[in-house]
């Protein structure tokens, strides 16, 4: 296909042929020549690391998915699908990789280190010459029965209510576990269901009391929902008591934010000596008794009712905004993406809002990377001791 739409030089450079190689063996999967297409789990495997490594370089990539599921009732369906695969190798790059993202069924190529300049977007331009050269070989009729699509990373965020920012596919390593992981994960929402169903009833009548008390106090619903981001990008509905002023400008958080997330310090909400904060101190848009709530994270009470449907965890991340989300740099959105948000985590018990916002994801991305039910046990049992405190909260 050659070399228009890609900046392979520093592949060269850097020895990917050989790295990729040996991480291909390390998962069981021994790279001797591109005569060969990589099995389902060492295709998922490669485009983990791929992904990874456009998180550090941010340079991009495509990944295309050829779904032959047309062809397998076909007795002649092997033969056929290796045609593909040797047409695939043929039109290709020497270091684009091609594998079987479903085993028997989807068929994938990730073009590494692509050029996203010009008038017409990289992975039309990629699909237009795969299946120029599927249609040549294969005939348009035939080729026409594939379901060829293309995925560029890093995704862009989606825009329309309901609709995920992020695109599961490039995340495989997130959709299967270990039988052990698997099992502590059931485990996990065990504890995430009876612990907030017990939560909810036995903390019934301080709900009652607080609901009561936001209706005499101040005009508007005692519940304020708005809308997050789960696991994956997914969507849903965050609950809180309301602990601010009913018509209120939300810009006024969503800029503060943004310049706290892109390392700019404000001077109006920064004490002298001290770090920035990642809530706006002495907000006028809260209420008397809002202040009060939010001090005591009693505002959060009514997120144990997103735990029992399922959207959020007991432990995990604070779920993220969707104009947070828009301004992250690339690793940041790691935090949302690779585990489920919680009503506490590694951050609220170690310093809340005075963690600076590159910490806050770093203690995130240690959470979901060394999580077990014992680190969520030791999280749980300490969070009492960081809401008395107040530590960090506003």
């Amino acid at each position: 296909m050659g070399n228009g739409y890609s900046r392979i030089p520093a592949l060269w450079e850097q020895g990917v042929r050989s790295t990729t190689r040996r991480a291909a063996s390390a998962v069981g999967s021994l790279m001797e020549s591109r005569e060969e297409v990589l099995l389902e789990e060492s295709f998922r495997s490669m485009l983990t690391l791929e992904r990874r490594r456009a998180e550090r370089s941010r340079k991009p990539f495509v990944l295309m998915l050829l779904d032959a599921s047309a062809f397998i009732e076909e007795k002649t369906s092997d033969r056929f699908l290796s045609r593909i695969c040797s047409i695939l190798l043929k039109s290709t790059r020497e270091t684009d990789l091609i594998g079987w993202y479903e085993k028997g069924v989807v068929l994938g190529v990730i073009f590494t280190e692509v050029s996203c300049e010009g008038e017409t977007p990289i992975t039309e331009t990629l699909r237009s010459k795969v299946l120029d050269a599927l249609n040549g070989e294969l005939g348009r009729k035939v080729a026409s029965s594939l379901v060829v699509t293309t995925h560029l990373f890093p995704e862009k965020a989606g825009q329309d209510k309901g609709e995920k920012v992020a695109d599961s596919r490039f995340y495989p390593d997130l959709a299967k576990g270990t039988p052990r992981k698997r099992a502590s994960q059931v485990v996990k929402r065990v504890i995430d269901v009876l612990g907030s169903a017990f939560l909810l009833l036995v903390l019934s009548p301080v709900l009652a009391i607080i609901a009561l008390a936001i209706k005499l106090t101040s005009k508007g619903p005692v519940i304020f929902r708005q809308e997050r981001l789960g696991q994956i990008g997914s969507r849903f509905r965050c609950l809180k008591f309301r602990t601010m002023y009913v018509n209120n400008d939300p810009k006024i958080h969503q800029e503060y934010v943004q310049r706290f997330i892109n390392g700019q310090s404000d001077s109006a909400h920064k004490e002298s000596g001290k770090p920035a904060v990642y809530k706006i101190k002495n907000d006028s848009r809260v209420t008397m008794l809002g202040r009060l709530l939010r001090k005591t994270s009693l505002d959060e009470f009514p997120q144990f009712w997103n735990v029992l449907m399922g959207d959020m965890s007991l432990v995990g991340p604070r779920p993220s905004l969707p104009y947070e989300f828009e301004v992250y740099d690339i690793w940041h959105r790691r935090r949302v993406l690779e585990v489920k948000p919680g009503i506490t985590g590694l951050w609220q018990v170690s310093g809340r809002s005075r963690t600076c916002f590159d910490d806050m994801v770093r203690l995130d991305l240690r959470y979901s990377q060394s999580w077990s039910i014992w680190l969520d046990v030791k999280i749980l049992l300490q969070t009492p001791g960081a809401v008395l405190s107040g530590d960090g909260a506003y």
